[in-house]
């Protein structure tokens, strides 16, 4: 099964307690498809082409150690997670709630090889060097404390390691841009400063010795090796 086909596999976990969120992460639901067009000027294709490129530094073949944070609800990551039977992951997450919601998907899918850890990305669990990928997935325009959430994403990650994924970056969609400001940023949902495509791949070029970021609309993606 190829990485596109596994991400479209999201789309069978939609629904039940979270709906709405899973609908909209993954462009599906009538309510999600409204939101992701009105306010990201996605359709469900572009919506699969920045899940793509925010997973493309995870290998289809993958047996090392990943930690993914934020999980979230894991409606996008965890039909991935269920072809790399090998893999050592953990999934950490800041909500108990969203969290409970991603260990139920774990469970429906039979996964056996994933570690739920409640936690900060200010300051993770964990030693020096422990992971070989770090994925994630829209979480950083959330973080209040964006330099210690880079800071920390680095210095868990091996020499050699990968750290990708995707969030929301500034100046990618106008429409985005306004929609963020005056109600993303108010209701708490998002937190600035934000990124700009240009600052993003300026500081992802300070931490990491090779940095690529892509946009698709208003989500930059990025894949960098330690």
């Amino acid at each position: 099964m190829t990485r596109k086909e596994q991400i479209r596999n999201a789309y069978k976990l939609t629904g039940k307690h979270d709906g709405l969120y899973d609908g909209m992460m993954t462009c599906s639901t009538l309510l999600g498809k409204a939101i992701c067009g009105i306010v990201w000027n996605m359709d469900k294709e572009k919506n699969l082409r920045y899940l793509e490129k925010a997973m493309s530094g995870i290998p289809e073949d993958f047996s090392g150690k990943l930690l993914e944070v934020p999980v979230g609800t894991g409606i996008l990551t965890m039909p991935v997670y269920s072809s790399l039977p090998d893999a050592e992951i953990t999934c950490l997450d800041y909500s108990e709630n969203m969290m409970a919601s991603a260990q139920e998907k774990a469970g429906v899918l039979g996964l056996k090889n994933i570690t739920f850890r409640q936690g900060d990305v200010g300051a993770l669990p964990f030693e020096d060097g422990s992971f070989d990928i770090v994925l994630s997935l829209n979480g950083f325009h959330a973080f209040p404390d964006k330099e210690a959430a880079y800071r920390e994403t680095c210095r868990v990650l091996k020499p050699g390691g990968t750290f990708c994924g995707c969030f929301y970056v500034q100046g990618g969609n106008r429409r985005t841009d306004w929609f963020i400001r005056h109600l993303y940023q108010p209701k708490g949902f998002f937190t600035p400063p934000y990124e700009t495509e240009q600052s993003l791949r300026m500081r992802l070029s300070k931490l990491y010795r090779k940095a690529e970021v892509s946009m698709v609309e208003g989500m930059g993606c990025f894949c960098c090796r330690k």
